[in-house]
């Protein structure tokens, strides 16, 4: 079969944008970032009077300071998200009505996280604003992805946003944050559910160019923060943490969304389709037994750990 254009695309799944628009329009439930903050804990920083910030103003332990910078400058880069997802699926009809909803959602998760660290002095707040100034003046490299990528990509961004804002509030042991980053991560789902539709019904329209696209982001893929100064040394200490890494990318994230999608069973592919889906299952299989090292390492350095205590 003919690979179709972006053009040609855009309209056979307008329908169905359409339609999981309405459905995202008709569940999302509305939420006010102004009540996941507790103001009255708030004061003034140097230059009003007040007290510079200092580390052992901070309730979170390091591990959860970092989590939350990375969870926030992630949501904070987002002019460029939501450029590379306008360039890809344009302003008109459903497609830009989604662009800008989505947009406006992904927005207060963002000033809503950074209004709780302020608030709370959780991290430094100089620190903070440089990474993030950093971070946008990078930007986000999409290398100009296609349609069907962005859609693949996003899909499993979105969930492994979600599962990482998730875990993140819970390791904090904070009530306030973790309340905060479970109501961000129920619209991260949201999001995720709409995506992961649309690469559904791709695969049915055309199923070999969107299993190449999917191998595609399974074997290349990267969190959108991974722009953020100092990303790999962070990602280290969130894994460590069991917060976010290789076994969660693979049992939460890609298999779950590889087995909504049926790509396995999935007929009718022809022989780059087939090519695809072997690279796809090769991929897996080497996501799986990486994970699976560095479990193992973690578990022997943990038990290590607790010898070197028992034994002092």
């Amino acid at each position: 079969m003919a690979a179709l254009e972006s053009t040609a695309l855009l309209t056979e799944l307008e329908p169905v944008v359409e339609e999981n628009l309405n459905r995202h329009l008709s569940i999302a439930d509305e939420w006010m970032p102004h009540e996941y903050v507790p103001w009255s804990l708030g004061r003034d920083f140097a230059d009003l009077g007040g007290e510079p910030w200092e580390l052992a103003q901070s309730q979170l332990s390091p591990v959860a300071r970092t989590a939350l910078e990375v969870n926030l400058l992630t949501e904070d880069n987002l002019p460029s998200y939501h450029r590379e997802i306008d360039r890809a699926f344009g302003r008109d009809s459903a497609w830009g009505t989604w662009v800008n909803r989505w947009t406006a959602e992904e927005g207060r998760h963002a000033f809503c996280i950074r209004d709780y660290l302020l608030v709370t002095r959780g991290v430094d707040p100089v620190e903070l604003e440089r990474a993030r100034m950093e971070t946008m003046e990078t930007g986000y490299e999409a290398m100009d992805k296609s349609l069907l990528n962005v859609c693949a990509y996003v899909s499993f961004q979105e969930l492994a946003t979600r599962v990482s804002h998730r875990n993140t509030g819970r390791y904090t042991e904070e009530p306030i944050a973790d309340k905060l980053l479970a109501r961000v991560a129920k619209d991260e789902n949201l999001h995720m559910i709409f995506y992961r539709n649309l690469v559904a019904a791709a695969l049915e329209i055309a199923p070999s160019q969107t299993m190449r696209a999917i191998t595609e982001e399974v074997v290349g893929f990267e969190m959108p923060g991974s722009v953020i100064p100092g990303f790999s040394r962070k990602a280290v200490q969130m894994a460590k943490a069991g917060i976010y890494d290789l076994r969660i990318h693979h049992d939460d994230i890609v298999s779950p969304l590889l087995r909504q999608w049926g790509v396995w069973e999935l007929t009718g592919l022809d022989a780059d389709g087939e090519a695809a889906r072997d690279e796809l299952a090769a991929a897996v299989a080497a996501l799986d037994g990486e994970a699976t090292r560095f479990v193992e390492r973690r578990d022997e350095a943990a038990a290590k750990k607790a010898a070197r205590r028992t034994s002092a």
